[in-house]
Parts: C-alpha cells; structure tokens; sequence
C-alpha cells in the first residue's frame, strides 16, 4: 500500500504555492500549508486535507514555530517546497527602495533558510526533498529588477550548497528556475511574457522535477533553452539587447 505524501509548502495563500498544494492535495497528501495572508491559506485549503500556519518566511521563529506544529501534527514531511517569495521593481538610485531590497533578499533568500532549517533534522531518518522555487530571472541581471535577479541567483546558488550539505544525509534538495507563471505576480508586467505557463501547469512540473530527485530545472523547456542562451550571450550583445527592456513596477505587492 501506498504510503500517503505528508507535503509543507510556503507562499501558499496564492500563486504557485497554492497551485502546489492542490496538485498535491488531488493527490490526498497530508498538507502543511504557510502563508502571509490567512483568508488566502483557507481558500487554498478548501477540500484538503490542510494544516494552515499563518506566517512568514522572513519570520525565522514563526516558521519554527511551524515546522515544530506540523512534525508534531503529521511527522516530518516527505517534501517540503519553499514557494514564498517578492517580485517587484527596484532601482538602487530611489531611496525609498533601500527597505524594497531588503524585503526581496530576506524573502527569496533567507526565507528559504527559515523554511528549511527546522526540517532537516527531523527528516534525516526517512530522507526527503526540499525544493526551492528559483527564477530563470537570476541567470542574468534584468535592468529595474536587481534586487529580484539578485536574490534568485543568490537562492539558486544557495541552493546547490544545501544540496551538497546534505546528500550524503539522504535528503535531496531541489532546485526549479520556472520562467512566467500566469499569477498575480506577473499580471501586473507591463510587457509580453513568452512561453507563460498556467499555474497548475507549472505545479505539476515542478511536482515531476521533485519526483525525479532534478538537481536543477529551469521550466518549461523552451524557457530552459532560452536560459542557456542568455547565459552565454557576451556582456556587450546581452547589454545591447536588455538596456532598454521593459521593467516590472516598482513598489511591494501587499
């Protein structure tokens, strides 16, 4: 008999997150849903068999204070995905986004440490896998987008430390690079975004790149290929093709 999924995933009250969680609640996983916005949590959660933990992942006690309920709950999760994170414009020139640089990087970046730290241990006997949700935006820096470039290509590198840390523990550990997803985050782009992909699309990929242990993804694949590219463009094409591309809005999202 199939042993039943116990899944916690963040930035669960909308967006990819909640995708995640319904693909995996579909599934009849044993869910341990986070989130910032509690009525966004409890619209996900509908029909589910979910825990909801009102809290953020720039909260490193809230997110312990999680962890340690839902072990307590469930027993340390197979899977957890640390979905959370802020997409916003920036521009180092604006005062006012001093504070906006410092929200991105505490939540796409440190945000995956507070996920993932109060589960290691816990999950050390029976393995699993934390996955952390990157951006193909941090293969190259997107004018009026440092702070988010930054933090995804700082994510993914931390990312592939932890996977070091830990393989020989029998945790694996993640890392999946989606380029648009059709959620509230994007909507507000003011500029076409090729090979957009529903958000329940996405899910179920990100679910196939867990399922096989990847190391690294970038989803879907034609993103992937255009990743590669724009990995290797010289710096004087790259510049000349991205200098006066458009930028995402700058202020945060509530």
């Amino acid at each position: 008999m199939k042993e039943t999924l116990k899944v916690f995933i963040t930035g669960a009250s909308s967006g990819l997150g909640a995708a995640l969680a319904r693909h995996y609640g579909a599934q009849g996983a044993r869910l341990g849903l986070a989130g910032r916005r509690l009525e966004g949590l409890q619209a996900t959660a509908a029909g589910l068999d979910a825990r909801l933990y009102q809290a953020d992942v720039r909260d490193a006690e809230a997110m312990q204070a999680a962890a340690e309920a839902f072990v307590d709950a469930v027993g340390a999760p197979d899977i957890v995905i640390a979905a959370a994170g802020i997409s916003v414009g920036t521009l180092t020139e604006a005062v006012d986004d001093a504070p906006v640089f410092r929200a991105v990087m505490d939540a796409n970046v440190l945000g995956l440490v507070h996920t993932f730290q109060p589960f290691i241990a816990p999950m050390q006997a029976a393995g699993g896998v934390l996955c952390g949700i990157s951006s193909v935006a941090g293969v190259r820096g997107l004018p009026g987008g440092g702070a988010y470039s930054a933090s995804k290509a700082a994510a993914s590198v931390y990312l592939e430390a932890l996977r070091l840390e830990l393989k020989a523990r029998g945790i694996a550990v993640v890392t999946v690079a989606p380029g648009y997803i059709d959620t509230p985050m994007t909507r507000v782009n003011p500029y076409p975004m090729p090979f957009r992909m529903a958000a329940a699309d996405a899910a179920a990929q990100v679910a196939r790149c867990i399922a096989r242990r990847r190391p690294y993804a970038v989803i879907p694949w034609q993103m992937a290929w255009t990743a590669k590219v724009l990995k290797w463009l010289p710096i004087p094409v790259y510049d000349a093709l991205f200098e006066k591309a458009p930028r995402k809005p700058r202020g945060l999202p509530t």
